[in-house]
């Protein structure tokens, strides 16, 4: 079946009929770029004057060039020694915004029945406040190692390893989504996973719906769901 637009800049492909969002218990949301507007790394590194270079490793992580993901992430946090946690602060005080429809989609999934689970490739710096602000169920990211002692306050280019693994990466992505459904006693198919980059497809892959939001052209391709334009709410015009 080829794609259709059900609207301008509302994509669907290999959808089953009459869907309701009440079919699912749990949505999964990639965060940068997709929750939120910004891809973090990207922000952290402008204020050592490294965004450009960052930002070219993650574009070519987020088309899905970058077959290692882990090493493309270590590649670009040792580019963020030195950042202070102030210079963070003001990222998420000026820069980060949610995306539109955000929070009208997470209240809509909310209200009926369903968990909402933050995974992120980026840092649990800005998911932990994201998942306080929306009231997320869940939220899993990476974390930034800060110095402590002198130069306290500062990045030192390193992640610390957590009690699941060292990096929040596709296949973590998927696995959490697994986890939490089967914590959640549901099965994958009750599952809609959200995101717009290459390591946000295996968790989409798992899911009963797969959706892309704004996102890069592959994932595009392979998600039932395609949001072209407009907000993240627009995922609800698809339910009956």
């Amino acid at each position: 079946m080829s794609p259709q637009e059900l609207a301008p800049g509302l994509v669907l492909q290999h959808l089953p009929p009459h869907l309701k969002l009440t079919d699912f218990k749990l949505i999964a949301f990639d965060m940068d770029s997709t929750l939120i507007n910004i891809e973090c790394v990207d922000e952290i590194a402008d204020a050592v004057g490294k965004k450009a270079e960052v930002a070219a490793i993650t574009e070519a992580a987020m088309q899905g060039e970058i077959a290692d993901y882990k090493s493309s992430l270590r590649q670009r946090v040792a580019l963020l020694k030195g950042v202070t946690v102030a210079d963070m602060e003001l990222i998420y005080t000026q820069r980060l915004q949610l995306n539109p429809g955000a929070e009208r989609l997470v209240n809509a999934c909310k209200a009926a029945g369903l968990k909402v689970l933050l995974v992120s490739g980026g840092f649990t710096f800005f998911a932990d406040r994201i998942k306080a602000r929306l009231g997320l169920d869940f939220a899993r990211a990476n974390v930034l190692e800060i110095r402590s002692g002198v130069n306290c306050g500062e990045l030192t280019g390193r992640m610390v390893d957590q009690s699941w693994g060292d990096i929040c990466d596709g296949a973590e992505k998927r696995r959490t989504l697994l986890d939490v459904a089967s914590l959640l006693g549901i099965e994958p198919t009750q599952c809609i996973a959200m995101g717009d980059g290459a390591n946000d497809l295996p968790m989409m892959r798992a899911a009963g719906l797969s959706v892309a939001y704004h996102a890069k052209p592959a994932v595009r391709e392979q998600a039932q769901v395609a949001i072209n334009s407009g907000g993240l709410d627009r995922l609800l015009e698809i339910f009956t």
